[in-house]
């Protein structure tokens, strides 16, 4: 008896816009599709810019974006995995908001739709169709906290080009296992990567990228301390592999050394970001509450 044949799959098509344009400006240069053939797709929601499903022809699109045609409709995405889209703060060119741990900044290889982009991109679009948001830092997977995002691509750029240059700090709280000798102090290193993606501390070379992070235990306790860190330079995974070559890793971080976290999550939260507008030169301050499950296991100190 044969086997009965699976039929393939169909794929998603990908394109990147070479320069600024709208929509449909820009989905009329494809070969093979039509004008009414494109408005068929963008009702149905079959066409994503940087993975936010849009329906609108006239979009702004920008150098760079990835335009992915989907021979599937799109669903709208209004919560997170069991919570809400907490906003910090919203005015005509910000939106800040308070990401939860789990939640991804933008999207990645293995996770295209859950994200924090596409949330706050479905939450400025629900008052204003063509509106949209640009990347401006971002968090990882696992850390919580205080993220922001522009709604002009001219503003983004402008926060982006000067980021180190504007950002008067960038305060995180960390939760790690038992407590440094010295209550404070500053780690320095050069960070790399190594071939299975981690980062880690070495000696100066051209390669090299220069990390720089403060911090102060401002609890602490026979099992637990709360560190306060302030990082100066912002290179991925940074603060994680500064307190594990301190020799005291966060709790929850298995990758870099950590211990099993008793909250189910990384011990990790981006309480503040201070920074100063890249036209207005007004200082912008945003905070985010320390989480609860922080509190509960700090309470066993």
């Amino acid at each position: 008896m044969s086997k009965p044949h699976k039929r393939k799959q169909a794929k998603s098509k990908i394109y990147r816009v070479s320069e600024n344009s709208e929509l449909l400006t820009f989905l009329l240069t494809i070969p093979g599709y039509s004008r009414n053939n494109i408005k068929s797709l963008l009702s149905r929601k079959q066409v994503l810019v940087n993975d936010v499903p849009i329906s609108q022809f006239n979009f702004g699109v920008y150098k760079g974006d990835e335009i992915k045609i989907t021979p599937y409709m799109n669903k709208k995405m209004t919560a997170t995995k069991g919570s809400r889209l907490k906003v910090i703060y919203e005015d005509d060119e910000i939106i800040v908001i308070d990401k939860p741990s789990g939640l991804l900044t933008i999207a990645s290889d293995k996770e295209k739709r859950h994200t924090a982009y596409r949330l706050v991109n479905e939450h400025v679009q629900s008052s204003n169709k063509n509106a949209r948001v640009f990347i401006v830092h971002r968090l990882d997977q696992d850390t919580s906290g205080v993220v922001m995002f522009a709604k002009s691509h001219e503003l983004a750029n402008a926060f982006q080009q000067d980021w180190n240059n504007i950002v008067a700090k960038r305060g995180y709280y960390a939760i790690i296992k038992g407590s440094p000798a010295e209550e404070k102090g500053i780690i320095k290193s050069f960070l790399y990567k190594s071939k299975s993606n981690e980062m880690y501390s070495g000696h100066r070379t051209k390669t090299g990228k220069f990390a720089e992070t403060h911090y102060k235990v401002i609890k602490k306790g026979e099992t637990y301390s709360l560190v306060d860190i302030n990082i100066l330079t912002g290179r991925k995974n940074q603060i994680r592999v500064h307190l594990k070559d301190l020799g005291f890793p966060l709790v929850g971080d298995n990758k870099y050394g950590g211990e099993k976290s008793p909250i189910q999550r990384l011990c990790l939260h981006a309480y503040e970001l201070n920074v100063m507008h890249p036209f207005t030169k007004k200082i912008l301050v945003f905070k985010a509450k320390t989480p609860k499950e922080f509190e509960i296991l700090l309470k066993s100190v």
